[in-house]
């Protein structure tokens, strides 16, 4: 019997930062792979998922090969890192993500997605840089749900006050899961498989294996690979950061701040009103 093969296609929380095992990253993906087979159908696995990728990347290279592998469960959680670049545009992440979802789901492919918190509260941004930078995860979270919906996904809903509030679940770099956040994630898409009668294995041990990192351990990633981080973002996104936080206070003093989360949701609306249009041209940024 041909074994159930099970495609994970993302960024770095598919990749599995976070969950260190063994010297390399092990994550939420392979940690639900098991609970998808049965000792009569064993389960084969790859993650294709690269840390940084956005959904220009995910359309571009990851795609073709997760199509060559004829999936039977394919994985695509990604959108985050567009919401930390200059070029964030909700309309080519709705075309990206719609062409995804139908290239990986032709052939019947289980898929699952997910909405995900956005970073500007995971970092603990202040509210005016925090707030347009909600905005754009909001807006990538609106597009995700209704295509989930559109293509029969299995969506998990990861953007609740919980996963923002829960420190125990988030490693010491504050944007991606530890292990038990990688555990509770895993489970959770395990209980919505088996719900739907998908996941005939068992379900992902929720309590970690390692004790969660130190509260220091933040400090030391700050100090580390942390700075590095940083200035990447404050070159490609921070001067753009800065104008819409201006923007953001601007807006606040006159009491029109309601008019800009009306704009980012009415744009996501367009965008995804846009997508049955037969032309359709989105660069690769």
């Amino acid at each position: 019997m041909r074994p159930v093969t099970f495609v994970a296609l993302g960024d770095s929380l598919t990749q599995g930062v976070g969950d260190p095992v063994d010297g390399a990253w092990r994550g939420w993906a392979a940690l639900l792979a098991a609970g998808l087979g049965t000792p009569q159908r064993p389960v084969e696995f790859h993650n294709l998922a690269v840390s940084g990728a956005q959904t220009c990347d995910v359309h571009a290279r990851q795609t073709p090969r997760a199509v060559a592998l004829r999936p039977d469960v394919v994985s695509v959680v990604v959108g985050v890192n567009d919401t930390l670049r200059r070029t964030f545009d909700i309309r080519a992440v709705a075309v990206r993500l719609d062409e995804v979802y139908g290239a990986v789901t032709a052939d019947s492919a289980v898929l699952l997605t997910a909405c995900m918190p956005d970073p500007g509260a995971m970092l603990g941004l202040p509210g005016a840089l925090g707030r347009p930078l909600a905005r754009r995860q909001r807006a990538v979270n609106a597009v995700v749900h209704a295509l989930s919906e559109r293509y029969g996904a299995v969506h998990l809903h990861a953007a609740d006050e919980e996963w923002v509030a829960d420190r125990a679940l988030w490693s010491a770099d504050r944007l991606h899961p530890g292990e038990r956040g990688h555990r509770v994630f895993a489970a959770r898409f395990h209980a919505l498989l088996a719900a739907a009668g998908l996941a005939p294995g068992p379900a992902p041990a929720v309590e970690p294996e390692l004790p969660p990192p130190a509260a220091s351990a933040s400090l030391l990633w700050l100090a580390t690979a942390g700075t590095g981080w940083i200035a990447r973002r404050c070159t490609d996104l921070l001067p753009q950061l800065l104008g819409l936080a201006v923007e953001e206070v601007r807006h606040q003093v006159r009491g029109t701040s309601g008019g800009l989360d009306v704009r980012d949701a009415h744009a996501a609306a367009v965008a995804l009103a846009g997508l049955g249009t037969a032309e359709r041209q989105v660069e690769a940024a």
